[in-house]
């Protein structure tokens, strides 16, 4: 293992390509990470990896230290979680076999929705298609750009919240792992599995479900998201306190995609170190 002291602040550990659902390619988000100050980024596309190279590149040439990631998609009940998974081995088997089938569904997902709404609105999977890169999952952001694009919404926001939406006749939902499931493979792909913006309007998951998780495995909570809402974290904080977690802070940035900046929330170094030397499924990338 690499000395953890090598990176530098400020850290963000969220961050999305066109790799997934972001609006530029790997290699223009570690741009922005520089352009906005930052010293060490991970790149967090949905349940893949294949961003990693293109963004290890830049970020090397930027003099930024690259944190591998990603965000694996769970589902708890009716509600989506997301876990992000920092420094994984992206071949262990277990975990390639589940991003497969998540992007798969994902993918049989998109297809269904679009034939839904082509019953209503004019839009063909051509044009689906044409707002997504090579190598990325079609999935609800690339509808939500293609409805822009026919002119039937006027951003994402709007798109999600009415065509898109999961009370909406057109929606189909996404096979996920339970969230207990998702941080065990995280964890025995050598990774460090912290949950997403855990604290926003959907409020905080069962207690009971969090210890499964933390006994599962489970590293921690990204606190610093402007999604969260302030009952919540202190909620959050508490648990942290009890069980000495790791808190990081991210932007969540998505290019075009969010209003989202890159740096607006970060993480602290000493969280950084812990997640440096608690991983064993891959190294950072350091400039």
């Amino acid at each position: 293992m690499q000395p953890t002291r090598r990176f530098q602040g400020p850290i963000d550990l969220h961050l999305h390509s066109t790799h997934s659902d972001g609006t530029e390619s790997p290699a223009q988000v570690m741009q922005a990470a520089h352009r906005y100050g930052l010293r060490t980024a991970a790149l967090t596309d949905h349940d893949t990896t294949s961003g990693w190279a293109e963004a290890a590149e830049a970020a090397g040439s930027l003099g930024i230290t690259f944190i591998p990631g990603m965000e694996l998609s769970a589902r708890h009940e009716w509600r989506s979680v997301h876990v992000l998974a920092y420094l994984i081995d992206p071949d262990e088997t277990a975990l390639r076999t589940m991003t497969d089938r998540i992007r798969s569904s994902r993918l049989d997902r998109a297809r269904l929705m679009a034939e839904r709404i082509a019953r209503d609105y004019d839009l063909q999977w051509d044009d689906i298609v044409a707002q997504t890169t090579e190598g990325a999952t079609v999935g609800r952001p690339h509808i939500a750009d293609a409805l822009v694009a026919r002119g039937f919404v006027r951003d994402r926001t709007e798109a999600f919240s009415d065509i898109l939406s999961p009370r909406g006749e057109y929606y189909v939902a996404l096979f996920a792992p339970d969230p207990v499931t998702a941080v065990e493979v995280v964890t025995a792909a050598g990774g460090v599995a912290v949950v997403a913006h855990p604290a926003g309007r959907a409020g905080v998951l069962p207690r009971a479900l969090l210890n499964d998780m933390l006994d599962a495995g489970l590293a921690g909570f990204e606190l610093g998201h402007r999604e969260n809402v302030e009952p919540g974290i202190r909620m959050l904080r508490r648990l942290v306190d009890e069980r000495d977690l790791i808190v990081t802070g991210s932007s969540d940035y998505h290019g075009l995609g969010k209003p989202n900046l890159p740096g607006e929330n970060t993480t602290a170094d000493d969280m950084m170190a812990r997640i440096i030397d608690r991983a064993t499924g891959s190294a950072p990338v350091y400039p």
